[in-house]
């Protein structure tokens, strides 16, 4: 009676279920060996259990405050100090995780997709319709992402879901090179062709073959740009063109902290912490699934 771990890892499986469940085990066995990508995981697992049960690690109200209270050092009533209104940090940035984690995943949830869509239908007719789809994605990439995102929300007006939309379309360009680059490299080779004798339409093609073979370099880099994402989202509430008082957005939280930063350090510096953690966390995570999603280091793991 084989075990699971040999099931998981026979080189024979039996059915397309067990092979996709033995390459999810070899790569999550594969990242358990990589030390920077194990603590990269621990810090996004922080993240979002902190966005889920915020309310039960938070010691006071993220909103309301007592002026009394106000720019009080860290200490046992407020962990990491409080504001000039006298709001605690600590439950500020518990529930600014919430923020965070829906920007990060509403951007990758908008522009992964779209990127890859848009460099798969390139690579594959090529033509005209690659010069005119790469011509757009390079233009959008001629430009640095905060300008262009700020540029964005100028039109659009201030708040989330204005944040959220212009961050994803100066996002999409690079997932869509890099879907274009995967797909250049077998569109013409035998198993699309056998495909398209079978019958199969051009939008079958794409979908159902081009795209999962692509998938695997885009989750790679939406992983790695994650940290981006959140310094991005950072600049915009910091500039006052995300999320809107008296909603906790981390990079907000330092804007307003930094005219105390020289006496009352802890009120930009929280934030700023939160911020620097959780973006080497999504970086740790993205170079440890490159290093095992990879094919040039497949035979490695």
């Amino acid at each position: 009676m084989a075990t699971t771990r040999e099931w998981l890892l026979t080189e024979s499986p039996a059915s397309r279920m067990q092979a996709r469940l033995g390459r999810s085990y070899r790569v999550f066995m594969a990242l358990m060996r990589n030390p920077l990508a194990v603590i990269g995981a621990l810090i996004i697992l922080v993240l979002v259990v902190l966005a889920v049960f915020a309310p039960f690690f938070a010691t006071h109200s993220p909103y309301a405050g007592t002026l009394t209270d106000r720019l009080q050092p860290p200490g046992p009533e407020f962990w990491l100090g409080s504001d000039e209104l006298g709001r605690d940090i600590w439950s500020r940035i518990v529930y600014g995780a919430r923020i965070t984690l829906v920007i990060v995943l509403l951007v990758a949830a908008i522009a992964a997709p779209l990127g890859l869509i848009i460099g798969a239908i390139s690579g594959y007719f090529g033509g005209w319709t690659d010069r005119i789809l790469m011509g757009i994605t390079d233009v959008f990439l001629s430009m640095p992402k905060l300008i262009l995102a700020l540029a964005f929300v100028a039109a659009l007006g201030p708040g989330i879901e204005n944040a959220v939309i212009a961050i994803a379309i100066t996002s999409w360009p690079a997932y869509a090179r890099i879907a274009r680059a995967e797909t250049l490299t077998f569109r013409n080779s035998e198993f699309i062709a056998a495909i398209r004798l079978q019958g199969a339409s051009a939008a079958r093609v794409i979908l159902r073959h081009i795209l999962p073979l692509c998938s695997s370099s885009v989750i790679i880099r939406v992983t790695l740009d994650m940290a981006g994402i959140i310094l991005t989202a950072a600049g915009l509430g910091f500039l006052g063109l995300g999320a809107q008082p008296p909603l906790p957005e981390w990079g907000a939280m330092i804007s307003r902290g930094r005219a105390f930063i020289l006496d009352q350090w802890w009120v930009a510096t929280m934030p700023g912490f939160a911020i620097v953690i959780v973006s080497l966390g999504f970086c740790f995570l993205g170079d440890g699934l490159r290093d095992v999603l990879d094919p040039k280091s497949g035979g490695k793991q």
